[in-house]
Order: C-alpha cells, then sequence, then structure tokens
C-alpha cells in the first residue's frame, strides 16, 4: 500500500507518539514495579488512549479544515458542495488520514511494549534500543517524504528520543 504525503505526515506523527509517549510509560513504570504485567497493562492503557485521542483528533481537525476549503469553494461557485464527488473525496481523505494517524500511534506504541512480552530479562534495555532504532528508520522515512537528507532526519529522530529517555528517566530517580 502507498500512502500519500499527507497520510505520511500522520505516520510520521503517530509512530513518534505513540512510541515515544508509550516508551515514556514503559520507563516511568519500570521505576516503580519490576512486574512486567503491571507494565504491559499500563503501556496498553496508553497505547490504545493514544490510538483514540489521536485518531479522533485527527478526525475532528480534518473534518473543520476539509469542511473549510469546501465552503471556500462553495463561495464563488454560489452552490452546495453536499453530496457531491469532492465531498466525497473529502470524506474519504479525512478518514483515511485520521486511521493513518491513529493506526500509527497504536503501531508505534507495539514497539516499546513488545520486549516485554517477549524477553524475561532486560526487557527495560531492549525496549529503548528498539525504540531508538525505529527512530532511526522513521528519519530516514521523513528525510526520503522531505528529499533532503536521509541521515539528517535519522540523527534527529534519534536525538528526539535520546532527549525524551534521558528526561523521564531523570524524573524517575529516587
Amino acid at each position: 500500500m502507498k500512502f500519500n504525503k499527507e497520510q505520511g505526515r500522520y505516520i510520521i506523527l503517530g509512530s513518534i507518539d505513540g512510541l515515544l509517549a508509550v516508551l515514556g510509560v514503559v520507563i516511568g513504570t519500570s521505576h516503580v514495579v519490576d512486574d512486567p504485567s503491571i507494565i504491559i497493562n499500563a503501556a496498553l492503557g496508553g497505547a490504545i488512549a493514544l490510538a483514540m485521542t489521536n485518531g479522533i483528533g485527527s478526525y475532528l481537525a480534518e473534518s473543520a479544515v476539509e469542511y473549510g476549503h469546501l465552503a471556500e469553494l462553495e463561495k464563488p461557485l454560489l452552490r452546495s458542495l453536499e453530496s457531491t464527488k469532492l465531498e466525497a473525496q473529502t470524506k474519504k481523505k479525512i478518514c483515511n488520514d485520521s486511521i493513518a494517524h491513529g493506526g500509527s500511534s497504536f503501531i508505534g506504541s507495539l514497539v516499546p511494549i513488545s520486549p516485554f512480552v517477549l524477553l524475561d530479562e532486560m526487557a527495560l534495555e531492549v525496549s529503548v534500543v528498539l525504540s531508538i532504532s525505529v527512530l532511526a528508520v522513521l528519519g530516514v522515512y521523513s528525510g526520503k517524504i522531505a528529499k533532503q537528507s536521509a541521515i539528517k532526519h535519522a540523527v534527529r529522530m534519534v536525538g528526539l528520543g535520546i532527549l525524551i529517555v534521558a528526561a523521564v528517566t531523570m524524573l524517575g530517580l529516587e
């Protein structure tokens, strides 16, 4: 499946949101408990809430913007564009963008959770390294979309990830 640039934006945004927000939950929860099931449950709760808020939030925001564009087009035409092919395309765009944002948020959230499901030891360390690695891949994708240096974009994404890991880790110090 090929995504357009608009959906690419939402895939990057959602993936970063899901990955880093849930990584923060994982790190924070790991400072309080050692039980992987509690960490997984807390992280999944965050993942579901984030995916829903990103998906529904995108739907609401995109609806406002896209229907605003339709209203601007209606003025010079002196007619409503309701029930037209243009409105149908607008609805499809809104839905696709919302699904891309919410869905990528959830999928990104699974990255930092997966080591706690699959491993008995060093799950937190693997979670951090895996998350940073996925951020590097997202950076390369971002660079391709921007038609700029993939390395530069990857370094920025990795830097963001390291910043979040450091901030959350420092907050967890007793």
